[in-house]
């Protein structure tokens, strides 16, 4: 039996050329575009998948929405993240259902809504922000796709700390986020996971700098860049156009200081000494 479209659900309805609506279905009401008007009344009950047609007779087809695509569509007074980076947050910062984890930058939502989406209807995400008309515009987003119960907005400058200690996993998207590692450290659990993003290559030094100092280790830096394909079977070939530099990622993990003498201590690990990195295959040959 196909899935039908109930009242509700946050659905999408997408045209051919892959433009795309995001909206709650709600009887009684309608959606009003530039390609026609949509009744939600005729959409209840429909399978998704399927062909539907506005009062114009325009083509789209009815589908549950991605996240990546609920993101993009978000109201937004800042840049948000891009889907190529939080895919690859999410899966280094560990996160998963049932868990709670601590975001500072919360913005316009987007990294908060991902975070939600993840741990599930019973995890937390813990969000801190300084300004209070970024909190609410990603209140209102949260609300608006049905995950704000999943998060505690927290209004306050992190330079005095945070609640919360011994968590897991940290995002942390800042302009300065080198003056707040300590504050970052104490609230992580040993051996937890730091992630953070920064456009520039000197914030990056900078950060890493101040990781090193409160005893952050294993540091990382990477960039993904995503190039998309035209997908036309008789002549495949790239975009003209691709999603390049969106920013830096630089993940770590903190460690405790051991009770050595201060002689004999070393420094705490990171890529270029002390870790066992994997072999370049080009380097057995």
């Amino acid at each position: 039996m196909p899935t039908l479209a109930s009242s509700g659900d946050l659905i999408q309805l997408m045209d051919p050329d892959g433009k795309y609506f995001i909206f709650r279905l709600v009887p009684g009401q309608r959606l009003e575009t530039h390609r026609g008007i949509f009744q939600h009344d005729a959409l209840i009950g429909q399978a998704y998948g399927a062909e539907v047609r506005s009062h114009l007779d325009k083509l789209f087809y009815l589908f549950t929405p991605s996240t990546a695509d609920i993101i993009r569509q978000l109201k937004r007074s800042s840049q948000i993240l891009f889907p190529k980076d939080i895919g690859l947050i999410l899966l280094r910062l560990n996160i998963r259902p049932g868990m709670t984890v601590l975001e500072t930058g919360t913005g316009s939502g987007g990294m908060t809504l991902a975070l939600a989406q993840a741990v599930g209807p019973m995890g937390r995400v813990i969000s801190y922000d300084v300004r209070p008309d970024m909190q609410n515009l990603a209140r209102r987003n949260l609300e608006q796709v049905g995950l704000l119960d999943r998060v505690t907005l927290k209004l306050r400058d992190i330079k005095e700390g945070f609640d919360e200690t011994d968590v897991e996993s940290f995002f942390l998207d800042v302009g300065n986020p080198y003056d707040y590692t300590a504050q970052v450290y104490r609230a992580l659990r040993g051996g937890g996971h730091f992630g953070c993003l920064v456009p520039t290559a000197n914030q990056v030094s900078d950060l890493i700098i101040s990781l090193q100092r409160e005893m952050f280790a294993f540091i990382e830096v990477v960039e993904v860049l995503m190039r998309e394909y035209k997908p036309v079977a008789a002549r495949l070939r790239p975009m003209d156009r691709m999603i390049a530099h969106t920013g830096y990622l630089v993940f770590a993990r903190p460690v405790t200081r051991s009770a050595q003498p201060a002689a004999d201590a070393e420094t705490p690990p990171d890529n270029e000494a002390g870790v066992e990195q994997e072999q370049n295959p080009e380097d057995l040959e």
